[in-house]
């Protein structure tokens, strides 16, 4: 009988000629990769480990499975190279039989995450760890045996088609890849069939009569189908009826009616870890994910664990899947993609949670759309669909990307990564841009697959202002976004950029270092920030009430404002025990309250609570903000004078001056060093650099600036330079 033996312990890792026993999963990333700096080692290393002598059985093989090794993997036995594998977030497996020794069997895996130009990710806004960070396991297996494709393909295919959702009736054709076996016999729901082998492959085909189905968050119902060898070898899989439609009026649709995807995007990785997780790591994402309501996952930007996605399938969540084909494209990174989407679905195409497969994101932040860029988007997609019929393509697209753009044509839905009100624009422009879409396309799927706002929980504003990395703003932020998007039911799935923050170790902003804080929840998972509570009123149905604050405790206003959010209509504040005031809302109530000193305030609803401390001080605290934006008396040295230039005009119109515009440009040059090397991409490509220039319209230097994270000073200093430079007579 076959057997699995887990080669997790007593691994010998070397990294630059020193050596230390560690046990997986494990990163080499897991404390440089999250400081700053972008400097990260990104090089080669090497796991070594004695192999257990295995007894095979007569004709039995043993065949290596690595479920995650970051970038380029080089498996070898004995000194003998068996696998190359290019690809750190996928599966692969190795048929070691024909190396084995009698004894003393030395496993080497030389693994390098280093900068090429073949293998992806490259670049993109968060660090790639190298190491062998998810599970080896070896097994053993007789010579009739479920096959163990070196692709890490299922053993076991099942593919389920409601075919009448008012009968629930369900075709479930199922396939099993065998070596070695004459027939299959199949079981599910208390039927039975025996397939014969035909090319290593058996076939059933089962009607499931009044199927109980797979219902998102409401009934995650799951199927087993078992098959089984003459010899007794056995295989389970695991599946969910489903019907999944995308329409561009009524947005998603599960099962014949309207289920809008609200959810977020999720990065694998976590503070001190890296992307090492454990079992329970994996647990307390879902679990907060959950909390909150989302219904929906993007899972960024690359597979993820498999024990994840079975998450996904047993609560009910859909899943939008894709390779990490990410920000600029590579020519000789081709056949990459086209590996990497294939392991992507033949591994997890069982998972009934998945509902659409990833083609790219934001590729085009730093590559021309051109015939090569469309001729590999035209091959994914074709390869999606030859190797899974039954789910949709997608695309992420960059804000900066023209909505005419052919490269848009390509997939069965798209999706769009909006900034406005944080990177750049205003809020009320996301507004715009899809409501442009829609009428422009109205035959057309359109999602949101990226938006969000960096937040530093210690920083707080009484006045928060894009750019200024507070809590607050983040609020102000998601409480625009979450209610333009449930305004817009046509938004086939909406992912808030992220639920966690991530490691992205070429930033240096916001107060940390090698983070992006867009995260709802800190990178530890130990605090939720207030807009965590903000989608929890808006997606959950438990009720609770919320008040906004905890950590600004110390406030220099005379009269305070309290936010409160909740899923109940009714809400009352207390202060010091006694009523302020009672409010009937939706979702977001603001109160308005004197302070004198220290306070407690209480938000009540429906026999929930929540409490926040207050105290009145006379100066703002300036742990509170980042030094770039502490209040300062006057941002200028006098009077401005309108016939110069200053950081009070319009942005793009500044840009466009003979005298100013190279001014701005070596100070934006500045500033976008701070946003790591995808930012000096994009900054290099003349179309988007364009576009960027048309989305600054409404914006000032001043806030350009300040949003940038550009320090008083500097700007202050600017502002004198540009008074000194007099605008053409218009005349």
């Amino acid at each position: 009988m076959s057997k699995t033996i887990l080669l997790n312990q007593d691994w010998i890792f070397s990294k630059d000629g020193h050596d230390e026993t560690v046990t997986l999963p494990h990163t080499w990333n897991a404390v440089d990769g999250q400081d700053g700096g972008n400097d990260y080692y990104r090089g080669t290393c090497h796991y070594t480990k004695i192999l257990p002598v295995p007894e095979l059985p007569a004709g039995g093989r043993a065949v290596l499975q690595f479920d995650g090794a970051a970038m380029t993997a080089v498996v070898s036995l004995n000194g003998e190279k068996l696998a190359e594998h290019k690809g750190g977030y996928s599966t692969f497996r190795v048929d070691i039989t024909d190396a084995l020794r009698p004894s003393n069997n030395i496993l080497t895996v030389t693994v390098d995450n280093s900068d090429n130009d073949t293998v992806y990710p490259q670049k993109a806004d968060f660090t790639f760890y190298g190491g062998i960070y998810r599970d080896v396991t070896l097994h053993i297996v007789p010579a009739a045996h479920f096959a163990l494709a070196a692709n890490g393909a299922v053993p076991v295919k099942v593919t389920p088609i409601v075919t009448d959702l008012a009968a629930r009736r369900c075709e479930v054709t199922v396939e099993a890849f065998v070596t070695g076996a004459q027939s299959v016999t199949f079981t599910l729901d208390g039927q039975q069939t025996t397939a014969a082998v035909e090319n290593g492959t058996a076939k059933a085909v089962f009607t499931l009569e009044h199927a109980r189905l797979w219902d998102g968050l409401d009934d995650p119902y799951l199927y087993t189908v078992t098959a089984q060898l003459e010899n007794g070898e056995s295989e389970t899989a695991r599946f969910g009826c489903r019907k999944f439609e995308i329409d561009p009026q009524k947005g998603f649709i599960l099962n014949g009616r309207p289920y809008p995807l609200r959810g977020v995007s999720r990065h694998q990785d976590r503070k001190g870890a890296g992307n090492a997780l454990t079992q329970e790591m994996m647990q307390e994402d879902m679990a907060l994910i959950l909390e909150m309501g989302a219904n929906t996952i993007r899972l960024a930007h690359y597979q993820h664990a498999q024990a994840f996605y079975d998450l996904c399938d047993e609560k009910g969540v859909v899943i939008w899947a894709e390779i990490p084909y990410i920000t600029m494209h590579m020519t000789n990174g081709r056949a990459n993609t086209l590996t990497q989407m294939e392991e992507l679905i033949v591994q997890n195409y069982n998972h009934p949670c998945i509902a659409v497969w990833g083609l790219s994101n934001e590729i085009t932040a730093a590559s021309a759309v051109n015939e090569e860029l469309l001729e590999n988007h035209r091959a994914l997609n074709e390869l999606a669909h030859r190797l899974d019929p039954t789910r949709l393509t997608t695309m992420a697209n960059v804000f900066m990307l023209e909505i005419t753009s052919p490269i848009l044509e390509i997939p069965d839905v798209n999706s769009y990564n909006l900034y406005f009100g944080w990177y750049l624009g205003d809020l009320d422009q996301n507004d715009d841009f899809f409501d442009e879409y829609h009428a422009k396309y109205p035959d057309r799927c359109i999602g949101f697959s990226e938006y969000g706002a960096d937040a530093n929980p210690a920083y707080q504003s009484s006045t928060p202002e894009k750019g200024d990395y507070t809590e607050s703003y983040q609020c102000v932020y998601h409480e625009h976004m979450a209610k333009m998007i449930a305004d817009r039911p046509w938004l086939w799935a909406t992912h808030v950029w992220n639920m966690f923050d991530f490691a992205a170790d070429g930033r240096d902003e916001g107060g940390k270092h090698g983070e992006n804080q867009k995260g709802l929840v800190t990178f530890d998972r130990k605090t939720k920030k207030d807009a965590f509570y903000l989608y929890k009123a808006y997606w959950s149905k438990e009720p609770f009430v919320h008040i906004c604050g905890s950590r600004y405790v110390d406030r220099a206003e005379d009269v305070t404002e309290i936010k409160v959010y909740s899923n109940l209509p009714e809400v009352s504040l207390y202060k010091d025990g006694h009523l302020v005031e009672t409010q009937k809302g939706d979702k977001v109530f603001v109160f308005k309250a004197p302070i004198t000193g220290k306070h407690t305030f209480e938000a009540r609803a429906d026999g929930h609570c929540s409490v926040i401390l207050v105290n009145r001080v006379a100066e703002p605290n300036p742990a509170y903000s980042m030094p770039s934006h502490q209040i300062v008396n006057n941002w200028f040295d006098g009077d401005i004078d309108e016939s110069c230039w200053s950081i009070k005009d319009n942005m793009a119109a500044a840009m466009a001056d003979a005298t100013v515009g190279p001014i701005l440009n070596r100070m934006n040059e500045k500033n976008v060093a701070a946003r790591g090397d995808v930012a000096a991409a994009v900054k290099d490509n003349p179309a988007l650099v364009a576009m960027m220039q048309r989305a600054m319209q409404r914006m000032t230097i001043e806030s350009m600036l300040k949003q940038a994270g550009a320090d008083v000073e500097s700007i202050k200093q600017l502002n004198r330079v540009l008074q000194g430079i007099q605008k053409e007579d218009p005349q």
